[in-house]
C-alpha cells in the first residue's frame, strides 16, 4: 500500500491509501448494499480508529467506499474520528471541507442526556450512530457546537451494536417507556441508504419493552423504512418549513414536497409521524407564507405532534451564516441585540417576533385541526404563557 501522510511531517502519525475494488468490496457486504445518496459526493473518506478493528466494520467500510470510486480512501487506524486533520484554516473554507470528507469511526459515548439550562426543554436521552450532516443549511445551527466546530467532517461510527447495546442497558435501568432521539447532533436518515443502520434500530426499539426510538431528518429516501416491522415504537419526525424558506436558506438539501411525501408514505406504513417547522424565519410576507404551507403539510399528511421553533443559534455558527449570506440577511437583521443575555447562550429574533409568527401558525393549525398538539422547541416559560401552552412545556419533538 502506498503510504499518503495527511499529517505533514514524517515525526506524526501517518494514513496509508487503500485500494478498493468497488465490485468485491459491495459483494462482501451481507444483507444490504449501500446506495449513493443525493447531495452527498465525498472527495475524500478517512478510515479513522476502530473503523476496521472487526471483519464486520471493515466490509461496510470497504462497500460504502466502493460506492464513491473517485473519492481519495485513506486509512488512520491511530486517529479518532473527532481528530482527523484537515487543510483548510479559514472557518468558512473548514466548514466546507467538512462537508466534503467522510470519516469512519467509533463513538465510545454515543448515548448521552441532553443538559440544556436557561429555557424549558425537557432534556432527553439521544445517541449518536452519525455525527453532523451532508446537507448545507445556511443557518445550521450544529456547525456551532464544539464538537462540529472543530471536526466538521461527516461521520458514520461502525459500532452500532455496541450503541444499541449501552441503549437497552439504560432503557432498563429507567423501568419505563423512554424515547432515545436520534436527530440532536446529526440528520437521523440522511446517510442510512448507504449505511442501512434502520433496518437494525426499527427492529431493535420494536423488539425492546421500553426503548423507544424518535428520528429527525430532512430526508426523502425511505426506502428502508418502509417495509419494517415497527410496532408503533418508532417515531419520524421531518424539519420542514414553507417552500419560499427552504429554498433560501436549506441549499443541498431534499425539497420539501419531498419530505412532506416521505413523511405521507411512512404515515401510512404506520409509523407515528411528526413535524418541526424550525426554524421560521420572516422572509417577506410570511404570514401568508407559513398559512399556505400549513394548509398544505396538514392536508397531506396526519400528525400526531407539530412543533415550532427559531433561530437559536449559538455566534460560531451564525457568524458561519453570515459568511454565507452577509450580514444584511433576514436572520441576521431580526435577531435581538440582548439575545446573549439569555440564559442558554443562544442568539434568537427578539421576543415579540417569535410570539407574532407563532402565533399565527398556532391560529393556522387549530383552524384546520384543533386537537393537533403544539409544541415549542428551545423557548422559555414566559413564552410559552404568552400563547396559552403552559400545558405544552415538556410536550415537544424529543420526547414522547
Amino acid at each position: 500500500m502506498r503510504r499518503t501522510g495527511v499529517f505533514g511531517g514524517d515525526a506524526e502519525p501517518t494514513c496509508f491509501q487503500m485500494n478498493v475494488e468497488p465490485n468485491h468490496a459491495a459483494e462482501m457486504v451481507d444483507l444490504y448494499r449501500p446506495r449513493r445518496i443525493l447531495f452527498f459526493a465525498p472527495e475524500r473518506i478517512v478510515l479513522a480508529k476502530g473503523s476496521t478493528s472487526s471483519p464486520a466494520r471493515r466490509r461496510l467500510a470497504d462497500a460504502i467506499c466502493a460506492r464513491y470510486p473517485e473519492a481519495h480512501v485513506v486509512e488512520c487506524p491511530d486517529v479518532p474520528h473527532n481528530r482527523v486533520p484537515m487543510e483548510a484554516k479559514d472557518i468558512l473554507l473548514l466548514h466546507r471541507q467538512g462537508k466534503r470528507t467522510l470519516v469512519f469511526g467509533e463513538h465510545q459515548s454515543a448515548v448521552r442526556f441532553s443538559e440544556e439550562d436557561g429555557n424549558c426543554c425537557p432534556n432527553y436521552w439521544h445517541f449518536s450512530p452519525y455525527g453532523f450532516c451532508p446537507y448545507g443549511c445556511d443557518y445550521c445551527y450544529l456547525a456551532g457546537t464544539p464538537g462540529v466546530r472543530f471536526s466538521p467532517t461527516v461521520k458514520i461510527f461502525l459500532n452500532l451494536p455496541q450503541i444499541l447495546g449501552e441503549v437497552g442497558r439504560i432503557a432498563s435501568q429507567l423501568k419505563k417507556p423512554t424515547a432515545f432521539y436520534l436527530g440532536k447532533l446529526q440528520d437521523g436518515l440522511a446517510l442510512d441508504p448507504l449505511t442501512g443502520y434502520s433496518r437494525e434500530m426499527i427492529p431493535f426499539f420494536a423488539s425492546h419493552p421500553l426503548a423507544r426510538l424518535t428520528i429527525l431528518t430532512k430526508s426523502a429516501d425511505v426506502e428502508n423504512l418502509l417495509p419494517l416491522e415497527h410496532r408503533g415504537h418508532t417515531t419520524l419526525s421531518w424539519t420542514v418549513n414553507p417552500p419560499e424558506v427552504a429554498e433560501a436558506f436549506e441549499k443541498n438539501a431534499p425539497g420539501v414536497p419531498d419530505r412532506i411525501e416521505a413523511m405521507r408514505r411512512c404515515s401510512e406504513a404506520g409509523y407515528p409521524v411528526r413535524a418541526v417547522v424550525m426554524p421560521m424565519v420572516p422572509i417577506a410576507d410570511w404570514e401568508c407564507v407559513y398559512r399556505r404551507f400549513v394548509e398544505e403539510l396538514l392536508s397531506r399528511v396526519r400528525l400526531n405532534r407539530i412543533t415550532l421553533g427559531s433561530i437559536c443559534s449559538y455566534p460560531h455558527a451564525l457568524r458561519l451564516t453570515e459568511l454565507k449570506l452577509g450580514r444584511s440577511n433576514p436572520i441576521s437583521r431580526n435577531l435581538d441585540p440582548s439575545g446573549l443575555k439569555c440564559g442558554d447562550g443562544r442568539l434568537r429574533f427578539s421576543r415579540s417576533l417569535r410570539e407574532g409568527m407563532y402565533r399565527e401558525v398556532i391560529h393556522s393549525i387549530r383552524r384546520i385541526q384543533p386537537d393537533l398538539e403544539i409544541g415549542l422547541c428551545l423557548e422559555n416559560e414566559a413564552t410559552f404563557g404568552a400563547l396559552d401552552l403552559r400545558s405544552s412545556v415538556g410536550r415537544c419533538n424529543c420526547v414522547l
